[in-house]
């Protein structure tokens, strides 16, 4: 993704749970003290340990750990629902921690939606009624409010429901609806604390699916919160893994599947399939192809070894593939050509698929031409390479041995 202008950011930010959180447990954390060992001590537990990092506008920005690793501590600070002990939470250049309550709760409603892991809807009011009932606070005229509502039924597929009763709905659908409501008002932000976590795992990989297709057409800021590291590398631009208050690794999901920093980070990985999250641009190698109008005297002085190259059109696109032996075995005819030694049956993929993708094709045993968005060829993956990278990523916890994972 690139480099786009910050929209939150957490800088130092500590946040301590006792009654003298500034005391003796704020010295003690800052100092590097352990989650554990300022428990003892002092009796505080440390929500976040020097915790920073930023979201950029326009990216579904992932924090994932396990319970008690502060991750909905930090998304808590972002809509002070938590003040912090020390550090400051910026959102869209707003000190966030230093709003007055009126202040406070006109910022999130311009600014945030929040969907969390329960559903929250009144069971007395209809689906349109729900999602509606922001904009009602913020007194928005009752037909301008229904057409948003409506509008934002619509991205979650559920606009043909909105007359029924919440009680009428399953899970999944429920949990869209609340995902509408978050959408109504039109946030900048939208804050997801587990949102799919009580949902089937069937309706869970679908609502995935309906928020990458949302976030396809409205490019929402999107922090979002989950213990799945699954859900996590395959909806985040970017993943903030935490453990014991404290961040442990950031970087895209493919940075932290194929580049894990720590036997904790590896130690997750591990298990996850590493061929939905990896991408061709991840491995793929230069090339460097044979024109078209090359003229077959010349073409075996183009091969360094036998492993063949591509050969491409005036305009860059693949047509092709040739090796040594196949100009050989043509060089005999009464008029060889390149057209007539090339195979035009070669696997093509764009960078930006997955090697699962793609693992049939590597199992004919042809390298696979790689295409940009414009069908241009930029690089090649070979057969043995997919299954490389796969056992290569398997393999990266036994590097950490010595350290512990828990």
């Amino acid at each position: 993704m690139p480099e786009t202008e910050e929209i939150i950011r957490l800088e130092n930010v500590f946040k301590i749970f006792g009654p003298q959180p500034r005391g003796r447990a704020f010295d003690l954390a800052a100092a590097g003290v352990g989650k554990d060992e300022v428990q003892r001590q002092c009796g505080h537990v440390v929500g976040l340990n020097d915790v920073s990092f930023s979201v950029r506008r326009g990216e579904i920005f992932v924090v994932m750990g396990l319970s008690g690793s502060g991750k909905s501590t930090a998304i808590r600070t972002v809509n002070k629902l938590h003040d912090v002990t020390h550090g400051q939470v910026i959102v869209d250049g707003i000190d966030v921690q230093q709003l007055a309550y009126k202040e406070l709760q006109a910022f999130r409603r311009q600014k945030m939606g929040m969907v969390f892991q329960h559903f929250a809807l009144f069971p007395h009011r209809n689906v349109i009624e729900n999602v509606a009932y922001g904009l009602k606070v913020q007194k928005v005229p009752k037909p301008e409010r229904y057409a948003s509502a409506l509008e934002a039924l619509r991205l979650v597929g559920l606009d043909q429901y909105a007359q029924n009763a919440t009680n009428e709905l399953s899970g999944g659908m429920q949990q869209r609806v609340g995902l509408a409501r978050a959408l109504a008002s039109d946030p900048d932000i939208l804050l997801m604390d587990e949102a799919f976590s009580a949902l089937d795992p069937l309706i869970r990989r679908q609502m995935q699916d309906e928020l990458l297709a949302i976030q396809s057409e409205l490019h929402k800021t999107i922090l979002f919160i989950t213990h799945d590291l699954n859900e996590a590398l395959r909806i985040g631009d970017r993943v903030c893994i935490m453990k014991d208050g404290e961040i442990v690794q950031i970087g895209t999901p493919e940075e932290i599947l194929t580049a894990p920093e720590t036997g904790y980070v590896a130690e997750f990985v591990k298990d996850v399939d590493q061929g939905r999250v990896i991408k061709l641009a991840e491995i793929m190698s230069e090339v460097r192809p044979i024109r078209s109008d090359t003229k077959f005297d010349e073409l075996l002085t183009a091969f360094s070894g036998r492993s063949g190259r591509f050969v491409v059109d005036e305009s860059g696109n693949c047509i092709g593939f040739i090796t040594r032996s196949d100009v050989e075995r043509v060089g005999s005819l009464s008029s060889p050509s390149l057209s007539a030694a090339m195979r035009t049956d070669v696997p093509e993929a764009e960078a930006s698929q997955t090697l699962n993708e793609v693992y049939a094709d590597a199992g004919r045993g042809l390298p696979i031409a790689v295409l940009d968005n414009a069908g241009k060829l930029i690089g090649r993956v070979d057969p043995n390479e997919v299954l490389e990278e796969l056992g290569r990523v398997e393999a990266l916890a036994d590097t950490f041995d010595h350290e512990v994972f828990m």
